[in-house]
């Protein structure tokens, strides 16, 4: 029997740490390749990281709450015949939900004047004062019309 150290996986989009949300194993248990292990979270997305093995689960190193470095001692397997002592994940982690889609987002980092906001227009110019009369002008005398 071999053991596995499985790392939190970079997740892309400039990530260093995520925090662990939830657990879909337990010590102990069974998994199937492919079969969801724990959802972290960053401040970009959620994400479903699945298991790269079918193995044994032998240890879980993150409390839900708990942040972790990418690179760091996720959870530790055990399978039949030899180890891999630095496992690498097989395929990139499933998106649970946040970021946009990915053609959302590059139409939008393709065209970013688009959403600029646009440049500050002047203000328009105050209007200008009425004419000053003198005091008396405009009235009519008494006798005269106007």
């Amino acid at each position: 029997m071999g053991r596995i150290s499985f790392k939190l996986p970079d997740i892309g989009e400039g990530i260093a740490s995520a925090e662990v949300t939830a657990w879909h194993v337990k010590v102990g248990e069974m998994v199937q390749e492919d079969s969801p292990l724990v959802d972290v979270m960053t401040d970009k997305a959620t994400v479903e990281i699945s298991a790269p093995v079918t193995a044994r689960v032998v240890a879980l190193n993150a409390a839900p709450g708990q942040m972790m470095a990418v690179g760091s001692e996720l959870l530790v397997f055990e399978t039949e015949g030899e180890g891999a002592p630095d496992l690498e994940p097989v395929s990139a982690p499933e998106v649970v939900a946040a970021a946009p889609p990915p053609a959302l987002a590059a139409a939008s980092a393709a065209a970013p004047a688009a959403r600029a906001a646009p440049p500050p227009q002047a203000a328009p110019p105050p209007p200008e004062p009425a004419p000053r009369r003198a005091p008396g002008a405009g009235r009519a005398r008494e006798g005269e019309e106007r």
